[in-house]
């Protein structure tokens, strides 16, 4: 009886964890799209260290690294395949760390050709966007494909902040900028937050099958432990005598 009640406790604390961390997920998706309409703060002050449950809007001035584009090979938008272009930015006065900015989505042409880049401005620009957290890597077999590829743009179907500041020789920041929507631009910007490993539906499951788990435990118990009647003798008197 102690380890049922040892257990199903174990199980109900687990399920409370999940749903605690499909609210926290939640909250995070609400203060993401609110901060598409946040006020414009100067990158410098979360450069380095931005806030863990936050996405600030930030402006940044600088230039782009001439020549250097990478590609995102697996994403789609609308349910059509295309590539998520990045570059590297130079952020004025900061030269030794690059910023990496999301420039948008470009719809693929249903080949492995790749669509039309337009090119990025040599002189000095000011960008706006939020700053958030890069792809998620996931797991890439066949060790860096960017290392191996010596003419640009440069294909990846993982985006891994790490192999390119190594491909670059240069450190980045933290985060990605990711460049607020513009009707002029050819690239499509629709930023979500990339929660598809584990969305709040999903603690919520589990939630339920840790409560699941508490309740069979509970029933266990007490069908083992019900109180049986006392089987009767088939035996008659004289039986027993012989």
């Amino acid at each position: 009886m102690l380890l049922t009640t040892a257990g199903a406790l174990l199980f109900i604390r687990l399920g409370v964890w999940q749903l605690h961390r499909a609210d926290f997920k939640e909250a995070l998706l609400r203060r993401y799209a609110a901060s598409a309409s946040a006020p414009l703060q100067d990158f410098a002050r979360v450069a380095a260290a931005p806030p863990a449950d936050g996405f600030p809007r930030v402006r940044v001035s600088g230039h782009y690294l001439a020549g250097r584009v990478y590609l995102l090979d697996n994403p789609k938008h609308d349910g059509r395949g295309g590539v998520e272009v990045f570059a590297p930015f130079v952020v004025r006065d900061q030269p030794h760390t690059l910023l990496l900015v999301d420039l948008g989505f470009l719809t693929g042409n249903g080949t492995r050709q790749l669509p039309y880049l337009p090119p990025l401005p040599d002189a000095d620009v000011t960008l706006q966007g939020l700053y958030v957290p890069p792809p998620p890597t996931g797991f890439e077999m066949g060790g860096d494909a960017l290392a191996r590829q010596l003419h640009w743009p440069k294909e990846s179907i993982f985006l891994d902040p790490v192999e390119i500041a190594r491909d670059l020789g240069q450190p980045l920041y933290p985060r990605v900028l990711a460049l607020d929507a513009d009707p002029a631009s050819v690239y499509v910007r629709v930023h979500a937050l990339d929660l598809s490993s584990m969305p709040p539906a999903r603690h919520r499951a589990y939630a339920f099958q840790w409560f699941s788990f508490a309740l069979a435990a509970v029933v266990i118990l007490l069908v083992l432990n019900r109180k049986r009647k006392p089987r009767e003798s088939h035996y008659s008197n004289d039986d027993e005598v012989r």
